[in-house]
């Protein structure tokens, strides 16, 4: 076998020398500190989008506010409507009746309720000067020792600052006019938009969840009307909360014989709408009433019939009633009402509890994509049982997910 010629050697390549590998500022910054400046950017845009819409709604409150309590009203007649809708009543006329009724019922309370002022705070006025009676005996005969004349300056220089401060009472009384300008203006749109909620409450939301692209509206719309039912099932709780707090102070001032007994009854009602902490603020009122009217002792049981209410509204009535219809923890409630009245107000507390059960319960049908199986919204069965389609809209357009060009292909 003849052997192989030897291939000779070419030149010698010259070693490229290894080029460093060049480092981003980013690859410098720990993995950590990454993420943290990733979550605080988009938070802190979440906050700053949050409180410039805050701030528009505050600048419209004349229509947010009583598009709410309009919200909130429809919710807990719905159902009486229905049920004249069920007898064959025209919409028109069954929204006719319900509204008047209630408009009536409200009329006729408040009627009552002034007519026992009234009479109430005619008897109640000698006490309230006796009590002052008794007020400058102490601080004259007490361990203050105070003269007559001092007592006497002492009102004198009430007198003099309420005289200097004339402007500001003469302002307040004038900003007290337009408020009630306003109040009246918001009853009115109150009213009007209770009338068109409770008669095209169905219209308006379709119009409003078709304003949103054709693949989100399947879940815009289920989430509404989950939303809505939360709504709906926490004020007809709270006004079973209500009730039963106004009954039990109500009746604890009637035993003990505090006056204004009914008065103080629909105060507690209102109150008790803002949950846990109003009860509790009108309840100091009965005391205040005992105290005046009949005395420390008296004061003191009615404190304490007024803990016991809370007591139970606390452990009994929150966390099973009320926490089982919207979904909420205690602490969340006290946290929202906390939270709104710090941002709004009176009508923060108001709202804060029903708008964050509605929030958690859109929250949670979004997440769990509850509009694919929700039959409210026209979902079919899924493609994996037999005989089934893709979902649709009840408009007939459908909302099964859209097919990417390469599944499309395969």
């Amino acid at each position: 076998m003849p052997a192989v010629p030897a291939v000779p050697a070419g030149p010698a390549v010259p070693a490229v020398p290894a080029v460093p590998a060049v480092r981003t500022a980013g690859e410098d910054v720990p993995y950590a500190l990454r993420i943290s400046a990733a979550w605080a950017w988009r938070v802190g845009l979440v906050l700053v989008v949050s409180a410039a819409l805050l701030w528009l709604l505050s600048q419209i409150s004349l229509l947010v506010i009583p598009l709410m309590i309009a919200g909130l009203l429809s919710s807990l007649l719905t159902p009486a409507v229905s049920f004249l809708r069920r007898r064959k009543v025209p919409g028109g006329i069954a929204v006719s009746v319900i509204v008047l009724g209630f408009l009536l019922a409200v009329a006729a309370t408040l009627s009552l309720v002034g007519q026992q002022l009234a009479v109430g705070f005619a008897s109640l006025w000698g006490e309230a000067l006796a009590g002052i009676q008794q007020v400058q005996d102490w601080l004259s005969d007490g361990p203050l020792d105070l003269t007559s004349s001092q007592i006497d300056g002492f009102i004198d220089e009430v007198a003099n600052a309420v005289d200097n401060n004339s402007g500001v009472i003469v302002s307040g009384a004038l900003s007290f006019g337009s408020s009630a300008g306003y109040f009246l203006a918001g009853l009115l749109l109150t009213v009007f938009a209770l009338i068109f909620f409770l008669h095209d409450g169905d219209s308006i939301w379709r119009f409003l969840a078709g304003l949103a692209p054709r693949r989100a509206r399947a879940a815009i719309t289920g989430a509404g009307r989950q939303g809505w039912t939360s709504m709906a099932n926490y004020v007809r709780v709270q006004i079973l909360v209500a009730f039963i707090d106004a009954v039990g102070i109500g009746l604890g001032a009637a035993i003990i014989n505090v006056p204004l007994v009914l008065p103080l009854t629909v105060l507690v009602f209102l109150g008790s709408f803002i949950p846990i902490l109003g009860a509790l603020f009108t309840g100091m009122v009965a005391v205040l009433l005992a105290l005046v009217a009949n005395g420390w002792v008296n004061a003191l049981v009615m404190l304490a019939i007024v803990l016991f209410v809370q007591q139970v509204e606390g452990h009994i009535l929150q966390p099973f009633v009320m926490g089982r219809a919207v979904s909420l923890h205690p602490l969340a409630v006290v946290l929202a009402v906390a939270g709104g009245s710090l941002v709004a107000g009176v009508a923060g507390a108001l709202f804060s509890v029903p708008l964050l059960a509605i929030l958690n319960t859109v929250v949670r049908y979004i997440a769990a994509r509850a509009w694919e199986t929700d039959p409210a919204v026209g979902a079919q069965p899924r493609s994996s049982e037999p005989g089934a389609s893709p979902a649709s809209h009840p408009s007939g357009e459908s909302i099964a997910p859209e097919t990417s060009p390469k599944e499309a292909s395969t």
